[in-house]
């Protein structure tokens, strides 16, 4: 195993100070992020105690970009969340988000994966390619976080056997997880 496939281990140590121990340098929450949007995984410890704190830290990293204004749960969303706490929810909505957002890693990778890399017979309408390319930096923005996409095209792939499907499976997981929001 590499060492990019193991957690980073971050030391928490008395003065709440966090410590790389990778690097052998001190980090900030922001670095944190840092490595979490390209792909690594952390987990941060109590120094003297050993206990895990990575899901405060976490959580503290979404607090404080929603304060910031960088809004990615919607206040329902949010209201949910603090209900569930107080319901039987409670103990399915781990696994539902958990499964709620691999769904949705799924179909951004396949929706990247058509997009960037398959021909597309709307390539004849005029001001296609402009338009691709539009919507190709559009999708490098918003899925620049996302680990192992680089956003280029690069050699193109052998052609699948089947392509079709893939839309079909979209659309049910898309149709799953609207019967499953909707039963909440």
């Amino acid at each position: 195993m590499s060492d990019t496939d193991k957690p980073l281990l971050i030391k928490r140590y008395a003065s709440r100070r966090l410590y790389n121990t990778e690097t052998s340098d001190y980090v900030t929450l922001e670095d944190i992020a840092g490595f979490i949007r390209k792909g690594r995984e952390v987990q941060i410890i109590d120094l003297k105690t050993g206990d895990d704190l990575t899901r405060q830290y976490l959580l503290q990293i979404v607090a404080e970009h929603e304060a910031k204004g960088e809004n990615v749960l919607p206040v329902n969303v949010l209201t949910d969340l603090v209900r569930s706490y107080a319901t039987n929810m409670q103990a399915v909505m781990p696994q539902f988000l958990a499964s709620s957002f691999e769904m949705l890693r799924e179909s951004q990778a396949k929706m990247v994966e058509n997009l960037t890399h398959f021909p597309n017979p709307m390539s004849a309408v005029p001001g296609f390619e402009a338009m691709r390319k539009q919507q190709e930096a559009f999708l490098k923005g918003i899925m620049g976080t996302v680990p192992g996409w680089s956003g280029t095209s690069g050699p193109e792939p052998e052609a699948p056997e089947t392509r079709p499907d893939d839309l079909a499976d979209i659309k049910k997981q898309l149709a799953e997880l609207q019967a499953r929001l909707s039963k909440l």
